[in-house]
Parts: structure tokens; C-alpha cells; sequence
């Protein structure tokens, strides 16, 4: 398979994580006007506690876009330089995408900690077999 199959789960990352910055600017620009904190003010991070549920649920999701993703990431670079890409590994970073994607609606809205911690592990089983299969390759 062409190592480059494993990129358009890469880049629909990358897209989740603009939709969800410019969602994060959409609520709390308006949030920290409506609260009357400064932008200079947020430098003090303890002033964002005043802001609505709505606002910072979106902040937080794109937090997390930094934390798990990452490890996303490296390993599909790592398994396309390796030569590693097949189908499992494909279909496993598609689905990593889609249980972040739902996983970053559910946190952004409804934030159901159940759901969310059960899209977060099954995220996390689709990495796991795209780091254990990739390290198998290469050990």
C-alpha cells in the first residue's frame, strides 16, 4: 500500500483542531468580553474561571486536541516512513478521527464524561494497535 494512505486521517486531524480553535475564539472572545476580562487579564488564568460551561468546554477540547493526537501523530508519520502502512493501519487512523471528532462534539457540547471516557479509550484502542503492530515492524 502507498505510504501516503495513512496522510488524509493525518490532515483531518489538523482540520478537527482549526475547527475546534476557531470554535474556541467564536465562545470566548464573546465570554470574556460579556464577563468584562480583559485579554491582558486572561494572562492570569485563575480570571478564565469566570467564564460560562460553554465557553470553556471548547477551550478545553482543544487542549486535549494537543495531548492523545500527538501520539496520533508521530505514529503515522513513523509508520509511513517506515513503510508500514497497510489497511489496518488506515482504517484504524480513520477510526481514531472519527472518535475524536465525536468525542471533541460531545466535550464541546453536552460534555457527558461517560461518553466522552468511552470514545477517549476506544480512540485509544485504535492507537494502541497502530503503535504495537508499527513496533513490532520495526523491533
Amino acid at each position: 500500500m502507498d505510504p501516503t494512505a495513512i496522510l488524509p486521517p493525518v490532515f483531518a486531524m489538523g482540520l478537527l483542531t482549526l475547527v475546534m480553535l476557531l470554535w474556541m475564539y467564536a465562545t470566548r472572545f464573546p465570554a470574556m468580553a460579556k464577563a468584562g476580562i480583559e485579554p491582558q487579564d486572561a494572562a492570569d488564568t485563575s480570571q478564565l474561571k469566570r467564564l460560562p460551561p460553554e465557553a470553556v468546554r471548547v477551550a478545553d477540547n482543544y487542549n486535549h486536541l494537543f495531548e492523545q493526537p500527538t501520539v496520533f501523530y508521530a505514529i503515522a508519520l513513523a509508520l509511513a516512513i517506515s513503510g508500514q502502512v497497510d489497511a489496518l493501519h488506515v482504517n484504524c487512523a480513520w477510526a481514531f478521527v472519527a472518535l475524536r471528532v465525536v468525542h471533541s462534539g460531545v466535550q464541546a457540547t453536552v460534555n457527558h464524561v461517560p461518553t466522552r471516557f468511552a470514545l477517549f479509550t476506544l480512540a485509544w484502542v485504535a492507537l494502541a494497535i497502530m503503535i504495537v503492530r508499527g513496533a513490532l515492524g520495526v523491533f
